[in-house]
């Protein structure tokens, strides 16, 4: 079986001089390979990377780039490592033998050429190729298997996260849709911002349990109608850290930031938020999109203790204040992608106001 895995293979033949280029191909060729020639070490790094030979014969002495040279930059090369290199020349020092082994040359092959040698030399490095593409394939089936399981199983924690925060958001919204509305506003502002694609993937699925320790809140205060006691809105102000307690400890980066959410969302630019009145930098960025997001949604949606705003409305306070909501509450730079986006949460509030995609 690996005798006829190893027949009809790509051999590259590499030498500066046209009777040795000949006779190397119709030995190859007698043998049930297929070739291609260069006939320098420069053609021969370029040749490797566009066809992709199964075992390389490479001259020594050769213009514009030696074999030496062209060896170690084949070796070096992640697309081309894996070729076999065969160094088929006259030299037989010691010196040269150790230069080509540094290299990366796998094996050596002595003008003249011998047949019978170079028979066994190709057998032996064509099938080292062969178990090296067989892993490869495999590995490559298995690495398929691994990441559609990861996927699958990524779906579906993704989608118990996100009913058990409906769960939670059912209590004060009937829809749910404020939370779909927070994944949209969150990401685009993290997009806004340039923080890349993988935290704007996780902070759209890690927004949505900013409020989770509004499950630890009574009823009785969660639901109120009309503005809260001093003594409610004590216990109000613990969902932050309630929230943080219940989502904390987990490897997931998902968790992780939905800890930072949780905790730091009502926290304010300027000091003046809670749980724990930090200020600037000291919130983390995704508790400071949190922020914004939460807070535009919230004048555009009916309270207990207001009526649903408009957009412009909505813009105007976040932006120049109305005396309870003030711009330096926010990040500047969050404030400012908010601003030049703003008809982006438009759009998202109208799309999600039924709480189904419109």
């Amino acid at each position: 079986m690996m005798e006829n895995s190893i027949q009809g293979r790509k051999i590259l033949i590499v030498d500066d001089q046209e009777r040795n280029v000949k006779l190397l191909k119709v030995l190859c060729r007698g043998l049930g390979h297929e070739t291609i020639e260069a006939t320098n070490g420069q053609e021969a790094v370029e040749s490797a990377l566009a066809h992709q030979p199964d075992t390389i014969l490479m001259d020594v002495m050769m213009p514009v780039m030696d074999g030496f040279a062209a060896t170690e930059k084949i070796k070096s090369m992640e697309e081309t490592k894996h070729i076999p290199v065969i160094m088929v020349t006259a030299l037989e020092s010691r010196e040269d033998r150790l230069t080509a082994i540094a290299k990366g040359a796998d094996d050596f092959l002595t003008k003249p050429i011998d047949l019978e040698e170079l028979k066994l030399r190709l057998k032996n490095n064509l099938r080292t190729k062969g178990f090296h593409d067989f892993l490869a394939h495999h590995n490559k089936i298995l690495e398929e298997k691994v990441d559609e399981r990861t996927k699958q199983l990524r779906e579906g924690y993704i989608d118990t996260i996100l009913r058990l925060t409906l769960a939670c958001e059912y209590r004060d919204d009937e829809t749910g849709a404020h939370i779909r509305r927070i994944s949209s506003y969150t990401k685009e502002l993290a997009a806004k911002i340039g923080l890349g694609s993988e935290v704007e993937d996780t902070i759209y699925y890690a927004s949505p349990m900013h409020d989770i320790g509004k499950v630890g809140i009574p009823d009785s205060v969660l639901l109120k109608e009309g503005p809260l006691d001093d003594k409610e809105w004590a216990i109000m102000k613990t969902h932050p850290h309630l929230g943080a307690k219940i989502l904390e400890g987990s490897a997931s980066p998902y968790l992780q930031m939905a800890v930072e959410i949780a905790r730091c969302h009502h926290e304010r630019w300027d000091g003046g938020g809670y749980p724990r009145g930090i200020k600037g930098e000291e919130i983390p960025m995704s508790a400071r999109i949190m922020n914004i997001s939460d807070q535009y949604d919230a004048l555009r949606s009916r309270r207990p203790y207001k009526p649903a705003f408009d957009h412009e409305k909505t813009y105007q306070i976040i932006t120049a204040g109305d005396g309870r909501t003030m711009p330096e509450h926010f990040d500047p730079v969050v404030l400012q992608a908010f601003k030049e986006h703003a008809d982006v949460f438009a759009d998202i509030f109208d799309s999600y106001e039924d709480g189904v995609v419109t």
